[in-house]
């Protein structure tokens, strides 16, 4: 990608246009189109694959993961094709704010992890395999989705920096803390034995 060089005038175009995209919410519309039910009502409520597959439908589940990591990855993807670097982790970062707070579910939206890997992926794909690999060995190993998703969240930073993606470590922390923010329900159901496992149905 291009260095950093975007006016403020680009920076903001894109903000809107990364938080428009990741505002899209892709485990709501599946569930309809699918005849699954309104998806704020099943299990957590969430709008992630998670609670997609609480379900029972794994299909609409694993649709709805490319759904998020793509909507993450198409606002990087397009900054970076018609502005610069800064523009695209910027896009990326409004990406995923934009999944957790989306305008057309009154700012309630989901926690962001496929979100996440889908912008990361864009911007360094080195970085995005290791970040899935990590979170796939974590989820397959323990059957938490939250606590791999804070595991990817908290040691990415530091693996930009080993290598070599120094550009990418602000927006690394920046894009943590609010996976972190976002898990804090999930951080203490983990400490107290409570958190609810990968294809568990959580009751209503």
């Amino acid at each position: 990608m291009p260095i950093l060089e975007s006016t403020a005038q680009i920076l903001i175009l894109w903000g809107i246009i990364g938080y428009l995209l990741g505002s899209i919410p892709g485990g709501v519309i599946l569930a309809r189109l699918m005849n699954l039910g309104n998806l704020r009502e099943i299990g957590s409520g969430n709008i992630g694959a998670t609670n997609v597959l609480r379900t029972g439908n794994k299909k609409a589940a694993a649709l709805t993961l490319l759904f998020d990591a793509g909507k993450g990855a198409l606002a990087v993807f397009l900054a970076g094709i018609f502005a610069a670097n800064d523009a695209a982790q910027l896009a990326g970062l409004m990406a995923l704010i934009g999944h957790c707070f989306p305008i057309w579910l009154k700012f309630k939206g989901g926690k962001g992890v496929a979100t996440y890997l889908g912008v990361v992926g864009m911007l360094a794909w080195p970085i995005g395999l290791i970040a899935c690999a990590l979170w796939l060995v974590v989820a397959l190993a323990s059957r938490y989705s939250s606590l791999a998703a804070l595991l990817v969240a908290g040691w990415l930073p530091l693996a930009m920096v080993f290598l070599g993606y120094m550009t990418m470590f602000v927006l690394g922390m920046a894009l943590g803390l609010l996976i972190y923010a976002r898990h804090w329900g999930n951080i203490q159901r983990l400490r107290s034995g409570t958190e609810t496992k990968i294809g568990a149905k959580k009751p209503n």
